[in-house]
């Protein structure tokens, strides 16, 4: 890796150590400690996702006009911000309002962090680069989840206070690293149209490779983490008697396989069609869906039903460590010149969107119709698989297939050179 490259990854690995101290949290926060409720705390969690929906569309635009790095320190500045009145307001309308701030922030830096990636690598070292940005990131949820989780006290409102300043000063600390990163310019093609240069949204939606893969990534996002924290965790509460401690055993469970097989599958993901790897989530997922379905719905005893909730947390890691560097590159191999910003920032979009949308069906459905529940999400999973293999059909070989590309380049030059010396 580059200094920049570097950089980037220490950006991303205290970026998602600052939001493991609040996140989880901060419904307790806004309903018991500020004693707003739990309305308050409802409309300030759908604030997030709602702030992220509105910021996105106009992040593309900003990356591809002004460069990833300035719309990062903006954003970065931004949730500081937010994070710090959050952790001083007492009020629902300066809650909600510090909320807003601190989730847009949030949104802008995934497809900024995204694009600099991007801008730093190369087609044969971008899949690790962004296994290494995911493994970060979930390792630095866990530990600043693990801290702040000794640091608060529902009794004590200066707790979470200091809480919130210290994920200020970690987006503040970010700021002062990312402002020393010098990018290299982004690639250019001469004689490119200029509508592309001006990140069109229209442009977007007539790449069609892009559009399926925006509504896989939104079944993919849909099946999976929409469903973490909300329908799976219902589920498992209602339907396999699990305590809430082994919820949090779960999400352990979920952290720890990512952060263990992240590079153990890497060179096996790098070796094959990504949209074959994909289509493999799809399967995998089913299978953790009917072990969920056991868990909730078959006959074994309460120890068997915790061992296999646990599981089901599980494969949902190893499938989110096929995906991390395999879905990313794959949209910016997809993007012209110039679009990565507009490209990863509508895929962001289609994250969020799924993220606001399955909660809201999940849980309902996790929490009373468990066997519907858990058909409905089986049939999610292969979905994902037969929208992977459709995808596959609309993808050049080098979008798809790089390594097999790069191989085949090699050995076609490596005879070219023997055919030459034996010419001589």
């Amino acid at each position: 890796m580059g200094a920049a490259m570097r950089r980037i990854h220490v950006g991303n690995a205290l970026s998602a150590f600052g939001l493991g101290f609040t996140v989880p949290y901060l419904y307790v926060y806004v309903a018991q400690v500020r004693g707003l409720g739990a309305m308050t705390a409802g409309l300030v969690l759908a604030v997030f996702a709602v702030a992220a929906l509105i910021v996105l569309p106009f992040a593309g635009r900003a990356i591809v006009r002004r460069g990833p790095l300035p719309v990062l320190l903006a954003a970065l500045v931004t949730a500081a911000i937010g994070a710090l009145s959050l952790g001083l307001s007492s009020g629902a309308a300066s809650v909600l309002l510090s909320a807003a701030a601190l989730g847009a922030g949030q949104a802008v830096m995934q497809p900024a962090l995204a694009t600099m990636i991007v801008d730093c690598s190369t087609m044969e070292t971008r899949s690790r680069a962004f296994a290494m940005q995911f493994f970060l990131q979930n390792l630095g949820l866990g530990v600043g989840g693990l801290i702040g989780g000794h640091l608060v006290d529902t009794t004590k409102a200066g707790s979470f206070t200091l809480l919130f300043s210290l994920e200020a000063v970690m987006f503040l600390l970010l700021v002062a690293v990312m402002a020393t990163v010098r990018m290299p310019r982004a690639p250019r093609i001469e004689g490119a149209p200029a509508q592309s240069a001006r990140g069109s949204w229209k442009e977007l939606l007539g790449n069609r490779a892009m559009v399926q893969l925006c509504v896989l990534g939104f079944v993919l996002f849909f099946a999976c983490y929409g469903q973490f924290e909300s329908g799976l965790s219902a589920y498992g509460v209602e339907a396999a008697g699990i305590s809430t401690s082994t919820l949090g055993t779960a999400l352990a469970a979920n952290t720890l396989v990512i952060v263990v097989a992240q590079f153990a599958v890497l060179r096996f993901v790098e070796r094959r069609k990504r949209t074959r790897v994909i289509a493999s989530v799809g399967l995998i997922w089913a299978v953790a869906w009917a072990v969920a379905a056991y868990a909730g719905l078959g006959n074994g005893s309460q120890a068997m039903a915790t061992a296999a909730f646990v599981s089901t947390y599980a494969l949902f890691g190893l499938g989110e460590a096929m995906l991390s560097p395999t879905l990313a590159p794959l949209v910016a191999d997809l993007a012209p010149a110039g679009m990565a910003g507009q490209y990863n920032s509508a895929f962001a979009l289609v994250k969020q969107l799924a993220l606001a949308v399955g909660p809201a069906v999940g849980g309902p459905m996790g929490a009373s119709l468990h066997g519907p529940y858990v058909v409905t999400f089986l049939l999610f999973s292969l979905g994902i698989t037969a929208l992977a293999v459709r995808l596959g059909r609309q993808l050049t070989d080098v979008q798809n297939h790089p390594s097999a590309v790069r191989s085949r380049v090699v050995a076609q030059g490596n005879a070219s050179a023997e055919q030459a010396a034996a010419h001589v």
